[in-house]
């Protein structure tokens, strides 16, 4: 379990910060925690902190060809919009914060070991493994901002983030819940393509 834990980041709220995360970059400043509501007709993602008190709410239009998700904190004021742009080889999607900032997520695709996603905008970059279900987000720098990490078989699709620079809580929330929606697309186009493809039964 130990070494389970220190290669799989994934954490509840109330635990104590990965072991592996620790070792490389550093206790966390705070961590937030996300839980998908999957059978509403409007997709809703709840943002909690370590006490389980939610801190953001994402929520997607539904049906909606641009996958329109608006993100409000507790009090409900606005934080972002994000949309994906569509007809594109790339997973590319926008996000418009309320502070000003705009920036756009896009997918260096068919990475084989390692997912590399461009925050054009902000220079950060995602770095991680859909497979490994561990993402690390990373400023212009170089420096760390954030450690995502899923969980394992989840009905909930639960995320945890590690949050190193606690002035970009809010960019970072936009990115976590973008990823979300990414790597759902990229799930939902790989279950298209096998089941489209002809069975090899009789």
């Amino acid at each position: 379990m130990g070494v389970l834990f220190k290669h799989h980041r994934f954490r509840e709220a109330g635990e104590i910060p990965n072991v592996n995360n620790v070792e490389r970059f550093g206790t966390p400043h705070h961590s937030l925690f996300t839980t998908s509501k999957v059978f509403t007709l409007h997709r809703r993602i709840s943002i909690t902190d370590d006490q389980e008190q939610v801190v953001y709410q994402a929520q997607t239009k539904f049906p909606s060809l641009h996958d329109k998700t608006d993100i409000t904190d507790a009090s409900g004021k606005p934080v972002a919009h994000i949309e994906r742009k569509f007809f594109t080889l790339h997973e590319r999607h926008f996000v418009t914060m309320a502070d000003g900032r705009n920036f756009e997520l896009s997918n260096e695709l068919f990475h084989l070991v390692r997912d590399i996603t461009n925050i054009e905008g902000l220079g950060w970059q995602l770095r991680g493994n859909i497979l490994g279900l561990n993402f690390e987000l990373y400023d212009s720098d170089g420096s760390i901002v954030a450690v995502i990490s899923q969980k394992m078989l989840s009905l909930h699709d639960k995320y945890c983030v590690d949050i190193y620079r606690p002035e970009q809580e809010s960019a970072v929330a936009a990115i976590l819940i973008t990823l979300q929606h990414m790597i759902r697309d990229r799930e939902s186009a790989a279950g298209s393509g096998s089941s489209s493809s002809p069975s090899s039964g009789g």
